[in-house]
């Protein structure tokens, strides 16, 4: 408008209509309590006040366009970044094949990872830490939304030279009965499913040898033969070793369902829905593989 001086060009070049963009003045005025133009027949000048107001203004409009400049910034920023929060045994052994592919597909988009337990992979997408979340559990907090992505069955790990090793039969699951277990951590996903299936599947409780915290831990001690355990599928690539033979039960083995937390409010960038969707093709179609590969071994 000061430019102009002319409310009906410079009505044209906010898109608004003359007497929209002449309330729009006279609002402003009544609001400050300072005439800023006077307006004629024939012409609109900038009275005194608005003189004095002109280069307030100029600053105004810049910081409010450097501001706008820098939230477009960060929108572009956040629109090309994807955080997930995962259980360990996802991040160590599905996630990184997973990583590097979509790497490659989408060179643009930087995705970070957060390897924690069930309560802080839930915690972390509550609290907007996490876009994403993968846990074992549904959330059952009124603000998070749950839905299962795959079913994730559990294998015998035992070492080479065990007898279960040469059979070309799946194990009976009363066989475990008999045996050293490593078991994992009572806090771990893997333990709650491992000790459901047993309440459930076996008339004797497991002969538990030791309790390790880490799967790391769990493979150490089978490849050194001390005993037995029952793995998911997503973490038998950790245990590819010539000491340790994988084998399926027979019947029902334990499971655990894998779910995808994420926020009922937030709504999930470009970025991470390109990720969602690659990922969640990539999950199901590992767990397939790995029942197939470990059936057929």
């Amino acid at each position: 408008m000061c430019d102009t001086l002319n409310f009906t060009r410079a009505a044209r070049l906010c898109h608004l209509s003359q007497p929209a963009f002449s309330a729009l003045i006279q609002g402003l005025e009544d609001g400050v309590g300072v005439q800023l133009f006077e307006r004629s027949t024939r012409s609109v000048q900038l009275t005194q006040a608005g003189k004095d107001f002109l280069p307030q203004a100029h600053m105004l409009l810049q910081d409010i366009g450097a501001a706008l400049e820098k939230l477009r910034g960060i929108s572009a920023q956040q629109s090309k970044h994807v955080c997930i929060a995962l259980l360990p045994s996802l991040a160590a052994h599905w996630l990184p094949t997973v990583l590097k592919t979509f790497a490659q597909q989408q060179p643009h988009i930087k995705v970070t990872v957060k390897d924690v337990l069930n309560a802080p992979c839930c915690e972390a997408v509550l609290n907007g830490q996490a876009d994403l979340g993968l846990a074992s559990v549904m959330s059952s907090h009124p603000e998070l939304q749950s839905h299962a992505v795959a079913n994730e069955h559990f294998f015998i790990a035992c070492h080479a030279n065990h007898r279960w090793a040469a059979s070309a039969l799946a194990i009976e699951a009363s066989a475990l009965a008999h045996e050293p277990f490593i078991q994992m951590a009572p806090s771990t996903s893997v333990r709650q499913a491992v000790d459901q299936w047993a309440h459930q599947h076996l008339a004797a409780p497991l002969h538990q040898l030791m309790e390790a915290e880490q799967l790391a831990t769990v493979m150490g001690m089978v490849r050194a033969g001390f005993g037995v355990s029952l793995i998911p599928a997503l973490s038998l690539e950790y245990f590819q070793d010539p000491n340790i033979a994988i084998r399926p039960l027979s019947g029902t083995p334990p499971q655990r369902t894998i779910y995808w937390v994420s926020s009922k409010h937030r709504q999930l960038s470009p970025a991470a829905k390109s990720f969602y969707s690659f990922a969640s093709a990539s999950l199901e179609s590992w767990l397939l593989n790995q029942h197939l590969s470990s059936a057929l071994d």
